[in-house]
């Protein structure tokens, strides 16, 4: 038979009639976009990775290795900031530091052990440790309360995600804290704290709802435990723009001692934006309101609103900056009497609080997981009742281990 003829049998037509459909659909069309762009990760082409991730999410939004894949072809492009809101669409490892180093790198491991293993598990850890300074500034008419120490820190945790079918996911993380100070009559803190969440990636959106505690040690026999239900949606604007959406509501208790009345319930939400300066630079502005309840404070109940921003700038692939400022109002709904020490007449009032706290730190990586990394915080709470004045400035120097 001619050749010409051959082209023109029925089986061939059929064949080259199913194979043009099959071409036509979505779901082939995603399917051989994510293998080539996987294959042009391994080679080292991130850019054309990057272009083909971003088709193969155009076809179907809610494509786990797509949003993962997309991440990991901005790491390697240095595109961190992208990287990380293409990393979190999916992934949820909390107990992780702020800065965008940091958090992109273990992003990057985790995606890398789901796209090339097929792991559905993914752990991390880490420990820390180092020296620090703590001292109360003059904000008090006496000096009695003031302190000037040298405190030694320890920390250590981890956490795992599994990831199951249709975007579904579970994680969840401990992490405990201990500092030691070294001069009498300060007291030493400890504290565990704990999450675990169940979410869902939706295309560009994430849900999650889980809970979260916090179990400490405040010194003196001070106990203080917290236990809440929380739930977050971060809302996916562009590559450069990200919402979040979130609220909360527990309990915080003081079992006994001193502190009892300080026990209450709290109610809040929470609105925030991401947005991406450049390849490397992040910013973040987030606004919230709640209210203390169901509580035997002297003050009595309280409404409280406030915001925080906080800037992050990778400046060389192992060193990164941030920072953080942070302000609450807190309205409390009972007038009652409060002393002063310079004053004869003592003032009957309605308490009001403004908190304000602003934070900067380095990290440096010097060795594989471990970076370096100086802080300073500044803490500044005006109120006025005069015993709720206070001022402090601390510092850490601490080394950190990620495994």
């Amino acid at each position: 038979m001619a050749p010409w003829l051959l082209l023109k049998s029925p089986a061939i037509l059929m064949f080259a009639a199913a194979f043009t459909l099959l071409a036509q659909d979505p779901a082939f069309a995603d399917n051989s976009d994510l293998q080539q762009a996987e294959e042009f990760l391994a080679a080292g082409q991130a850019a054309e990775a990057r272009a083909l991730f971003e088709q193969a999410l155009a076809s179907d939004p809610d494509s786990i290795e797509a949003h993962l894949g997309l991440g990991r072809a901005y790491f390697e492009l240095g595109r961190f900031a992208e990287a990380q809101l293409a990393f979190e669409t999916v992934l949820h490892l909390e107990g992780l530091p702020p800065d965008l180093l940091t958090r992109v790198t273990a992003y990057n491991k985790a995606a890398r052990e789901y796209l090339e293993e097929g792991k559905r598990l993914t752990f991390f850890g880490y420990a820390e440790t180092g020296i620090g300074g703590y001292k109360t500034n003059s904000t008090r008419a006496t000096s009695s309360g003031d302190q000037d120490s040298t405190f030694f820190n320890a920390r250590a945790g981890g956490g795992f995600e599994r990831r199951f079918d249709d975007g579904y996911a579970m994680d969840g993380n401990v992490d405990y804290r201990f500092r030691y100070h070294d001069e009498s009559g300060v007291r030493n803190d400890s504290d565990l704290r704990w999450r675990v969440a169940g979410s869902r990636a939706l295309g560009e959106n994430n849900l999650a709802v889980g809970f979260r505690g916090r179990n400490s040690y405040r010194g003196d026999g001070i106990h203080r435990n917290d236990y809440f239900l929380f739930a977050s949606y971060d809302i996916r604007l562009d590559e450069s723009d990200q919402l979040s959406l979130g609220g909360e509501i527990g309990r915080r208790d003081y079992p006994s001692g001193p502190l009892e009345e300080r026990t209450r319930s709290t109610a809040d939400a929470n609105l925030g934006w991401t947005h991406v300066l450049n390849d490397k630079a992040t910013f973040s502005a987030t606004g919230h309101i709640g209210r203390h309840f169901n509580t035997d404070r002297p003050d009595g109940e309280s409404t409280f609103w406030g915001a925080m921003v906080d800037l992050d700038l990778v400046i060389r692939d192992n060193l990164s900056w941030y920072s953080f400022a942070w302000y609450e109002s807190d309205r409390y709904n009972t007038d009652r009497l409060h002393y002063h020490p310079d004053e004869i007449d003592q003032e009957i009032l309605r308490r009001d609080d403004n908190l304000y706290e602003i934070g900067t730190q380095v990290i440096w990586q010097f060795g594989e997981g471990w970076t370096f990394r100086p802080e300073i915080l500044y803490i500044r709470d005006e109120s006025n009742a005069f015993n709720f004045n206070y001022s402090s400035t601390e510092y850490w120097l601490n080394v950190r281990k990620a495994f």
